[in-house]
């Protein structure tokens, strides 16, 4: 046997350990990856007994984000990316300067100098993006508008965190004498800061035009090519080779993060038309290395510090999960969207990950963050990634408390704003017989287009804004909010429609449009979209309509398509 196992022995033990402790915790009714977080501890230096390889679990877990970013790219195009942008941008840059704020102001309260301070603060500020993936996938909601948000303000927050970590060690020397690394050039003035500034921002750039300009004809072409061998091995190697290879490729030689470059791969090949056989393949994958991250996380924490100073760790809970939160949610409502998407995109902010490790080390390496720094942050990562999943079940009970308790935020929920409601040129003679869609994703979109191709008149009910003034730009009645609210469908004139037709949202959402459409309108016929075949049972013995679920319909498209071809009727 030979005597150097430890790769072998850290993903045995943490596989292991993080199977029974996740199991554990989901029986107590806790998140498995609080289970993961606390496999980390029990196998990291602090704790006595077996220790892992702490570089290499850091070096697997990078694996793991890669691929989920990959995964995520898949289903996220630019268009999706662009589609945010008008809130996104602002409210991350915001945010960014918010939560760095905050805790600049509190170190400083501790008495550390500002380059320490400034590490600090950087570091509560960016959220991770791994455990805001697995929290929006595990409740279905990484393709709904607000899923889109939430995914497209974290990749704004990772550029900005990219352009952080290319000017940290230039500037180290003017945060704090003495400090960055030996031998490392000091900026001396405007113009050498402006000049690494646009030398990142010149890099970053040549990345994406290099993804998108080639890119996205090459790894295409590349899936389509390996898939006519017929392999399956080889189109699984394919896939986490590009995976792997692009997100290296861009760190090696853009300075871009693993996470970025996984990510624009994935939306690059996610024009292929095995796309989605991509995602499948690459899912066991993607699910077991992600595990690998958690447990790298606590194989970092020293349980030390909770022990030692209390009050500090609870300031940096408190910033990260309650100021983050708070901020993220004030930003949202600021900028026009719906109560819901703001609770969504705050509890999304509401932890901290992968690009805080990574902040904090290269903050120690420099001589800026002291090493309690690190621990503290580690400790309010620990803490907030494991309350993570709370705050999102507590989303919808939230929302109802606030609008029952507050008159301001039912003023808000009914304020003045043009795209709740149809303009006043809207012909009326169409808000009569018509078919009220409610939400524009994919399905969606290909109900609503037919409809129109057959003169038929419809008003569409969608979340994302930018998809309802389009529409209105081509002459489609549409209405901004979230339909599950009565003033929605109210809105979409649905005591006159003929037909509600649901492609978006969950059941409990469904079940709520459908009581207020019955309400007003109870001759109203309803179409409804299941997720599968669980969620289909569950609207059909609650007798909301007739359900359809994405797969069984394909199903019977390609044997209805069967039978014709080969001569025969369909029963």
């Amino acid at each position: 046997m030979p005597h150097n196992v430890s790769l072998i022995s850290t993903i045995a033990v943490g596989f292991g350990l993080a199977i029974i402790l996740g199991l554990l915790a989901s029986r107590l009714r806790m998140p498995p990856l609080v289970g993961y977080l606390l496999a980390g501890v029990a196998i990291g230096p602090a704790t006595p007994g077996f220790v892992a390889d702490i570089d290499l679990a850091g070096q697997l877990a990078e694996i793991g984000v890669m691929l989920l970013m990959f995964g995520v790219g898949l289903h996220f195009s630019m268009k999706d990316l662009l589609a945010v942008k008008r809130i996104a941008v602002p409210g991350a840059v915001v945010q960014i300067m918010v939560a760095t704020a905050m805790g600049f102001g509190l170190a400083r309260w501790w008495g550390w100098n500002n380059g320490a301070a400034l590490v600090f603060g950087l570091a509560l500020s960016v959220a991770s993006t791994v455990v805001l993936l697995r929290a929006l996938e595990a409740r279905q909601q990484l393709e709904t508008a607000n899923g889109s948000i939430a995914v497209g303000w974290l990749v704004v927050e990772d550029l900005v965190m990219v352009l952080v970590l290319v000017l940290l060690p230039p500037l180290a020397g003017l945060l704090e004498p003495g400090a960055g690394p030996q031998g490392a050039a000091r900026p001396h003035g405007n113009a050498d800061l402006l000049a690494t500034v646009g030398w990142t921002l010149t890099k970053v750039a040549a990345f994406i035009a290099l993804m998108l300009v080639i890119g996205r004809r090459v790894f295409p072409r590349l899936l389509w090519t390996v898939a006519g061998t017929g392999s399956r091995e080889l189109f699984t190697l394919c896939v986490v080779a590009v995976a792997v290879g692009v997100a290296y490729g861009s760190a090696a030689l853009f300075d871009v993060s693993f996470a970025l470059g996984a990510f624009f791969a994935g939306m690059m090949m996610r024009e292929s038309e095995y796309s989605h056989r991509a995602a499948d393949e690459s899912l066991p994958l993607r699910d077991a290395f992600s595990v690998l991250f958690f447990v790298s996380v606590g194989m970092l924490f020293d349980p030390q510090v909770i022990l030692q100073q209390p009050l500090k760790v609870l300031a940096v809970v408190a910033i990260i999960v309650v100021g983050k939160t708070l901020a993220a949610i004030g930003l949202v409502l600021a900028l026009r969207y719906p109560l819901n998407t703001a609770l969504i995109v705050g509890a999304s902010l509401a932890q901290i990950g992968e690009f805080s490790f990574i902040l904090a080390g290269l903050g120690k390496a420099l001589g800026l963050l002291p090493a309690q720094g690190q621990s503290l942050i580690l400790a309010g990562a620990l803490i907030s990634i494991a309350l993570n999943s709370l705050l999102f079940t507590a989303v919808e009970p939230a929302k109802a408390w606030i609008l029952r308790k507050s008159a301001w935020a039912r003023k808000m929920e009914l304020r003045d704003d043009p795209l709740a409601e149809l303009p006043a040129s809207t012909d009326e003679s169409k808000l009569s017989g018509q078919v009220v869609v409610v939400g524009y994703g994919r399905i969606g979109k290909q109900v609503a287009e037919a409809l129109l191709a057959q003169g038929l008149h419809l008003v569409v009910a969608e979340q994302e804004r930018e998809v309802v003034e389009a529409l209105r730009a081509r002459g489609v009645a549409a209405v901004a909010g979230d339909a599950s609210e009565p003033a929605v469908l109210i809105q979409a004139h649905i005591a006159r429609a003929a037909l509600l037709v649901i492609a978006g949202g969950d059941s409990l959402q469904a079940r709520q449009m459908v009581e207020t459409a019955r309400q007003l309108n109870p001759a109203v016929r309803v179409l409804l979209r299941a997720h599968n075949e669980d969620e289909a049972r569950l609207l059909r013995e609650a007798e909301l309509g007739e359900v359809f679920v994405a797969e069984q319909c394909l199903a019977e498209a390609l044997t209805r398509r069967a039978l014709e071809g080969m001569g025969a009727r369909a029963a």
